[in-house]
């Protein structure tokens, strides 16, 4: 195997890890596949003997491509003196239909909404600390901004990324009250964070103090509870079904478990060393959950951008 060929198969071995910082980064697909395009061509135009963390390096890199791109759209839009969108999201506008689907699917729509809102450092800081866990001593840098002051960036973005009550035209709540996926193209509606927010928090004080009969009333009679393959290999049922059987499977127990962000909807999550492990994805219909998700792949974890919330 030649140099070129040795270097692009430690490229590809982080490729999913950067697009992910890329994605969120930029809200694009197609600018976060260009962004990752330009870590390769610096990359195979340096000397990589003189990387020691080739994936840190490479982060990096991503982050200071995403950081420009951010900073030069802006840009286009103050001269422009017009509210032109950070992303142009649809078919319509030239975006694969796949890529943007892939997208929503790695994100969640309400979450792009809201990062969209952030000024460019803010968003940076805010990314590459909460859902990628890079030190802030790293991060300063990149921002050309002393750690404490990055440290500060991110936390505004997060003060108001756990405010924001997103508008999207692809999750929202329809007028029974129950938070919606795919609504009617051209009909924007508000995802209700607050009510989510409600819900979740009484489901985990109902399961830190053993309170069986509450976990019931906010459970759907029909509810169901899936785990993916890691959180199974943990010991958790592949899938439990029905009120009482899933109240039986929390009662007393997620003491450890905080509210978070998952995917752009509030849920929760259990952290270690810093870490999310597990997170539990909700699914709620006007004041009761439908549905439980109980995630541990790491890698799914990464790409659904988990961010604790105040407990």
């Amino acid at each position: 195997m030649d140099q070129h060929d040795w270097l692009a198969e430690r490229f590809e071995a982080h490729r999913s890890h950067l697009r992910a910082v890329a994605v969120r980064m930029l809200g694009s697909a197609s600018e976060a596949d260009d962004a990752v395009q330009e870590a390769w061509l610096r990359l195979s135009r340096s000397d990589p003997s003189e990387v020691e963390n080739l994936g840190g390096w490479l982060t990096t890199v991503v982050a200071r491509v995403s950081l420009d791109m951010l900073r030069s759209r802006s840009s286009r839009r103050e001269d422009l003196g017009a509210d032109v969108p950070d992303r142009v999201a649809g078919p319509e506008h030239g975006m694969d239909p796949e890529h943007e689907a892939l997208l929503a699917d790695s994100i969640g729509p309400a979450l792009l909404v809201v990062l969209d809102t952030l000024a460019p450092a803010e968003r940076l800081a805010f990314v590459l600390h909460d859902m990628f866990a890079v030190p802030f001593d790293e991060i300063g840098p990149i921002l050309g901004r002393s750690p404490n002051a990055t440290k500060q960036l991110a936390s505004r973005a997060r003060r108001r990324v756990r405010g924001a009550v997103p508008v999207t035209g692809s999750a929202g709540v329809d007028s029974a009250g129950t938070d919606s996926v795919g609504t009617a193209p051209g009909r924007p509606q508000r995802v209700d964070h607050s009510r989510q927010r409600r819900v979740v928090d009484a489901f985990l004080a109902a399961s830190r103090g053993g309170d069986f009969e509450a976990l019931v009333a906010l459970l759907d009679p029909e509810v169901t509870l899936r785990a993916d393959p890691a959180a199974v290999r943990a010991g958790a049922a592949s899938e439990v079904h029905g009120a009482r059987d899933v109240a039986g499977t929390f009662s007393g127990r997620a003491r450890s478990a905080q509210p978070a962000l998952v995917g752009g909807a509030v849920g929760a999550v259990f952290a270690a060393g810093g870490r999310p492990r597990f997170a539990f994805s909700f699914e709620i219909t006007g004041e009761r959950i439908v549905g439980i998700e109980i995630l541990a792949d790491p890698a799914r974890l990464r790409e659904l951008g988990v961010t604790v919330l105040d407990d």
